[in-house]
């Protein structure tokens, strides 16, 4: 199957099937690895369009909002709740993404 030109992507819904994606195949199967591959496919897919459309720059900015949402979503889940957590860290990344590429 052959992938969409990268130009021609939009990369806000793919961050946030990414994030919650990840997060619903990880809690549904049990194995958070899978739900890792689900993050990083979704990452790895968007990150070849923030860098055709905005360049290495912004790809790095966009790159580790997402990880780092992923990796701040784990205590702020101890703070108000799993499901909360996973959409305030989606909604971030998803708006950064599409402010910052998807709008262009």
């Amino acid at each position: 199957m052959p992938l969409s030109p990268a130009s021609s992507v939009t990369t806000a819904p793919l961050v946030t099937l990414g994030l919650l994606g990840g997060y619903l195949t990880a809690r549904e199967t049990g194995i958070r690895p899978l739900g890792g591959v689900v993050l990083g496919l979704a990452g790895v897919y968007s990150g070849r369009t923030w860098l055709a459309k905005r360049g290495p720059a912004v790809t790095a900015v966009l790159s580790a909002v997402y990880v780092l949402g992923f990796g701040a979503s784990h205590p702020l889940a101890k703070q108000i709740g799993a499901w909360p957590s996973v959409l305030t860290v989606t909604a971030v990344s998803a708006a950064a993404s599409w402010a910052l590429v998807d709008r262009y």
